[in-house]
């Protein structure tokens, strides 16, 4: 499953994950591609009221389009998040989806222990930003590795700093060799 989180289609992150796509279906994968800016949420995000921690079900409650794409992410072997970098960090699309995701989680109250259903998992960050690597491509790398570290999950990412505007790297091969052998890998 891939979210794409760009409000632009035809931008620098989507050529990323067309050609991460490509990469998977070439050993056979079975890619879903989910534009999370598309998305109709019935709120803007997690509302914090606990639902999720009081059912034995590991989905968000909120009866929106983005709940059963939550709940099937257990079932995927990867989850690729891909966005451009706006003001050091992921959009606010990808953002609204990654909160609501705090219901995939059990969180055991006194003792710190936090149970998940997301052990065969693989975590993929694709990004890109239009300055270079200061412009928040390390701190969104490190904050999405840290969370596949935190449940114990494998994480991989590819990052394009100082990708330019929007759609400037179609010509660059070197960058798209490297999204389709991403692509390709986390296939197997």
């Amino acid at each position: 499953m891939i979210l794409f989180a760009s409000p632009k289609e035809n931008g620098n992150t989507a050529l990323l994950v067309k050609w991460f796509i490509k990469g998977a279906k070439s050993k056979g994968a079975k890619v879903e591609l989910v534009n999370t800016a598309k998305l109709k949420y019935k709120v803007n995000g997690c509302t914090s009221c606990q639902e999720c921690q009081h059912s034995f079900k590991y989905q968000c409650v909120i009866p929106d389009e983005a709940s059963p794409l939550i709940a099937r992410i257990p079932q995927v072997d990867v989850l690729v998040l891909a966005t451009p970098i706006y003001f050091l960090g992921p959009t606010a699309q990808l953002k609204l989806f990654l909160d609501r995701m705090y219901s995939l989680f059990k969180f055991e109250r006194g003792t710190g222990k936090v149970r998940h259903h997301l052990n065969n998992l693989q975590l993929c960050l694709l990004a890109s930003a239009s300055g270079g690597p200061g412009h928040g491509l390390s701190l969104t790398n490190d904050t999405f590795k840290s969370l596949a570290e935190v449940i114990g999950i494998k994480f991989s990412s590819l990052f394009v700093p100082a990708a330019g505007v929007s759609g400037t790297i179609k010509s660059n091969k070197g960058i798209q060799r490297k999204a389709i052998a991403l692509g390709s890998k986390l296939a197997n």
